[in-house]
C-alpha cells in the first residue's frame, strides 16, 4: 500500500518476541519494525543452504519461511484474532504432530480395488498423473496446514502483526481477485466488519450483530453513526482498509474510550491520531501515548490520549 508521509503502517508499533523449541533448546524469534529476525541464528541463509544438502532445517528458519510465504495471504484474516482478547491457543506439540503428517507425505491412497491384468498405456499414464497430482495437493495441504500452526503458536502479538502485513499488502489493489475468485475488497470488508463489531462492543456496549460496516471507498477517515432505538438500533460504520493496519494491529482502536479513525503521526511511544468521542460526533486530533500492554499481553500496546 502507499503509506502515509509519516511512516509505515507499523510505526506505532513496538518489537515483540518469543520462545520457540529449536535445535535442542529454545530460540528467541522477534518481530521488529516489519521484519521477522532470528536472534538465536547468525545466518539463517547459510543454514538453509546446508538444509537443502541433506542437513537438517532449525524450527526457527522454517518458521522464518513461513512467515514470508504468508505475508500476502488472505486467509491469514480469517484465521487470525479479532483482537488482543481473542486468543487462538497453538502449543508447539500441535506444531510437531502436523509436521509428523507433513513429512509422512499426507494422505495415503491407492487406485482401487479392481485393477486390470495388462492396462493399457494411455490409462496407466493418466493414472500416474493423477496419483502425482493428488500426492502433490496432499503435500501442499499437509504444508499449509504446519505453516498456519506454527505462525498461530508465536503467540497473539505475532498474530496481530501478521494480520497487519498481509492488509497492507491487499490495501491498494481493493477491486482485484484473490485466489479463490472473491475481490479483495470484499475479503477486507469482512475482515474489518469482524474487528470494527468487537471494538464497538467495548467501545459503547452495543451488541456486534447491530453493527454494520462498509468499507469507506473516497478520501478521508469514513464515518459512524447511530441510528434507530432497541432493537432497530444500528451503528453503521466505513472505514478505509488501511485502518486496519495502522489503528487496529497497532493497538490503537479504542484509546480513552475514543474510537480512533486515523493516525495523523504515527510513533511508538507517541502518536498523533484522530479520534471520535461518540457516534455522529466530528474526529478531533489528539495526542497518544503508549505504555506496556496489561499482564498476561506484553506484546499489546496500551494507548492513553
Amino acid at each position: 500500500m502507499t503509506e502515509a508521509p509519516n511512516g509505515p503502517w507499523f510505526t506505532s508499533l513496538p518489537p515483540c518476541e518469543t520462545l520457540v523449541p529449536c535445535c535442542q533448546g529454545r530460540h528467541v524469534i522477534r518481530w521488529e519494525a516489519g521484519e521477522l529476525r532470528l536472534a538465536s541464528h547468525s545466518d539463517p541463509e547459510a543454514e538453509l543452504v546446508l538444509a537443502a544438502l541433506g542437513g537438517e532445517k532449525a524450527r526457527c528458519v522454517e518458521i522464518a519461511e513461513a512467515w514470508r510465504r504468508h505475508t500476502a495471504d488472505l486467509t491469514v484474516l480469517g484465521i487470525g484474532p479479532r483482537g488482543p482478547a481473542d486468543e487462538v491457543a497453538v502449543s508447539w506439540d500441535d506444531v510437531d504432530v502436523a509436521a509428523q503428517v507433513a513429512q509422512g507425505g499426507g494422505v495415503v491412497t491407492g487406485y482401487g480395488a479392481r485393477t486390470l491384468a495388462s492396462p493399457p498405456r494411455a490409462a496407466m499414464a493418466r493414472a500416474a498423473i493423477r496419483h502425482r497430482q493428488h500426492q502433490q495437493e496432499a503435500g501442499e495441504a499437509s504444508q499449509r496446514r504446519l505453516d498456519m500452526l506454527s505462525l498461530l503458536a508465536l503467540g497473539t502479538g505475532f498474530q496481530i502483526r501478521l494480520a497487519g502485513q498481509v492488509v497492507a499488502a491487499h490495501a491498494d489493489r481493493l477491486n482485484e481477485p484473490d485466489e479463490l475468485g472473491r475481490t479483495i475488497r470484499s475479503v477486507l470488508t469482512a475482515a474489518l466488519a469482524g474487528r470494527v463489531a468487537l471494538v464497538a462492543e467495548q467501545w459503547l456496549g452495543i451488541d456486534p450483530d447491530q453493527v454494520e460496516v462498509a468499507l469507506h471507498r473516497d478520501d478521508g477517515w469514513g464515518s459512524v453513526e447511530l441510528t434507530g432505538h432497541g432493537q432497530q438500533r444500528r451503528l453503521l460504520v466505513s472505514l478505509p482498509a488501511r485502518w486496519l493496519a495502522r489503528v487496529w494491529a497497532c493497538g490503537l482502536a479504542l484509546t480513552g474510550r475514543h474510537l480512533v479513525v486515523g493516525v495523523e503521526r504515527a510513533g511508538w511511544p507517541d502518536a498523533r491520531v484522530l479520534a471520535v468521542r461518540a457516534p455522529g460526533v466530528r474526529p478531533v486530533s489528539l495526542s497518544a501515548h503508549a505504555t506496556d500492554g496489561p499482564p498476561g499481553t506484553p506484546d499489546t500496546p496500551h494507548w492513553e490520549l
